[in-house]
């Protein structure tokens, strides 16, 4: 992606600091930038509207979250999706869905499983679409169902706050890697668990559903990291 590509979401509402930092943090975490892109300050900043001051800013609190690096007479670059920050990330989601699969499974009654059903219906749709995005945003919803289905609020939060971290491995796994007819199967047999009241199965098949994601993202990081070596040679 070019910095000329970059959508700019503005929120009046907060400081402008917070508003570059919110932008710029939502963008590396979409895939908007990639691994190993400049940020460069100049262009960051025309593209935004506001001074050098609050994109400097801004990627400093991106470096202090490992989603930016500075490197010497470079600058700032996106950081490189490591496998073990995708071991780290993917092992802590595999263990609270479980969780949060099991708690629902003993919650949800015939709405619920109704209204999860039909959300479901809309990633189908959008994977038969063949639409990326949306297959993202319709996966996201399905899982909050799930959630939201727990009726543990604490654990809701936690699911919450790493949602953003694991956004990343989740647009790289749904853009590059996923074969979502596998998803889709893996999301119905997921369904089927919940509404047979069988907890122990569901957990099984939410964790395995986690496991296939890491997998595939370790192998697919495996792979680009193997051909930019290559390049460089």
């Amino acid at each position: 992606m070019t910095v000329q590509d970059f959508q700019v979401g503005l929120d009046h509402y907060l400081p402008l600091r917070d508003i570059v930092f919110r932008n710029l943090r939502t963008a590396i975490l979409r895939g908007d930038f990639q691994p190993g892109e400049r940020l460069m300050e100049n262009q960051l900043a025309d593209k935004m509207g506001v001074s050098r001051t609050p994109i400097r800013e801004a990627i400093r609190k991106l470096e202090l979250e490992g989603l930016v690096v500075m490197v010497p007479r470079k600058g700032a670059e996106v950081a490189n999706i490591t496998e073990k920050d995708i071991r780290d990330v993917l092992e802590v989601r595999a263990t609270l869905e479980g969780l949060a699969i099991k708690l629902a499974c003993e919650n949800m009654q015939t709405d619920d499983i109704r209204h999860l059903i039909q959300v479901n219906d809309e990633f189908i749709k959008a994977v038969k679409a063949k639409k990326a995005d949306d297959v993202i945003e319709r996966d996201i919803a399905f899982h909050d169902v799930i959630f939201e289905a727990s009726g543990n609020e604490k654990l809701i939060q936690i699911l919450n706050n790493l949602r953003e971290q694991i956004y990343r491995y989740r647009t790289e796994y749904i853009y590059h890697i996923a074969d979502h007819n596998q998803l889709v199967k893996e999301h119905l047999q997921i369904v089927e668990a919940l509404k047979n009241k069988k907890p122990e199965l569901a957990t099984d098949l939410a964790i395995a559903h986690v496991q296939a994601q890491q997998k595939s993202v370790i192998e697919h990081t495996k792979k680009k990291t193997g051909c930019k070596k290559k390049s460089s040679e």
